[in-house]
């Protein structure tokens, strides 16, 4: 059975062509699309603090805090042109003394996790983000997500903080942890 599920794996890692990504700055009309995909994470209680589904009114606000100068909301596109996920770099903390520093957030479509996808995207942010003032990436990552753990740390992303069950989720206390790196 394991074999198999291998195969399977591999015959959808041929079918990405991740030298064919398309990241685009996100405009209203792709917050749907973007509201659809983190939707799809909050019953695995893996990757968001949010229990229930938000809604597009509900994001407005955060959409409109994030600028293609500075805070990129970036919509990634396959070769067919289609949305297969998002991420965005959001100020850590709101205040002018932590500008350079921001919180990068990762949401693909189910179908395109677990493929390498992901690693493609913090790739393009790392190299990407000196070009609007960041110094240091931060990742908030529930202790018991590990493949998002294992992501980050794949490029060089460290510990700076846990905090204990800090989180309610289905009657079960997670926690938190903060993962950091320096880029310039």
């Amino acid at each position: 059975m394991q074999i198999l599920k291998n195969k399977i794996l591999e015959s959808r890692e041929k079918e990405i062509d991740m030298a064919a990504l398309n990241y685009r700055d996100a405009t209203r009309n792709d917050l749907v699309r973007i509201v659809e995909i983190y939707n799809s994470t909050v019953p695995s209680r893996m990757v968001t603090a949010d229990t229930e589904s938000v809604t597009v009114e509900s994001r407005q606000k955060w959409f409109e805090e994030h600028t293609p100068s500075k805070r990129p909301l970036w919509v990634i596109e396959n070769s067919d042109h289609a949305t297969i996920g998002w991420v965005s770099f959001q100020s850590f903390y709101g205040r002018p003394a932590y500008d350079s520093t921001v919180e990068i957030s990762i949401y693909l479509d189910t179908q395109y996790r677990g493929q390498g996808v992901g690693k493609e995207i913090l790739r393009y942010c790392i190299n990407n983000a000196p070009k609007f003032g960041i110094k240091t990436l931060l990742g908030f990552i529930f202790e018991h997500n590990e493949p998002s753990l294992r992501l980050f740390s794949h490029f060089g992303f460290e510990d700076w903080a846990t905090l204990p069950n800090i989180a309610l989720l289905d009657g079960q206390e997670k926690g938190l942890k903060i993962v950091g790196k320096r880029i310039a």
